[in-house]
């Protein structure tokens, strides 16, 4: 089952412009600072195992947010109606997640046959 786009709404009106998502395989990732920071899976709000997510859940539940994925933790629904509460979660998250690698640049078809263009 896909996340409904009332969820992925209901998610960004309590984070306002704090975050971005982006569509992926009818789920959501959600971005912060450039970094991937939880995922909206079924209408579900998924963070990664770290300490300091774990620090500020107090007492998380584990889950999975797609089929074969390791153990994220779930943030229950109820949660996300304190948008302060929330908006502190993804600052937790940005902060302490590292920066993402920087993206490989893609050669072009000539480059990548050699400055000569001979094949």
């Amino acid at each position: 089952m896909a996340t409904s786009p009332e969820t992925a709404a209901f998610l960004l009106e309590q984070l306002g412009d704090r975050v971005r998502l982006r569509r992926m395989f009818g789920e959501y990732a959600v971005y912060a600072g450039g970094k991937t920071v939880a995922l909206l899976c079924d209408d579900a709000l998924f963070v990664r195992q770290i300490p300091e997510a774990s620090a500020y859940l107090g007492d998380p539940v584990a889950g999975f947010p797609y089929p074969g994925a390791k153990p994220w933790w779930r943030v229950e629904a109820d949660q996300w109606e304190d948008a302060n509460w929330l908006k502190g979660l993804i600052a937790v998250m940005e902060a302490a997640l590292p920066e993402p690698a920087p993206k490989k640049r893609r050669k072009s078809g000539q480059e990548a046959r050699g400055a000569g263009g001979k094949d």
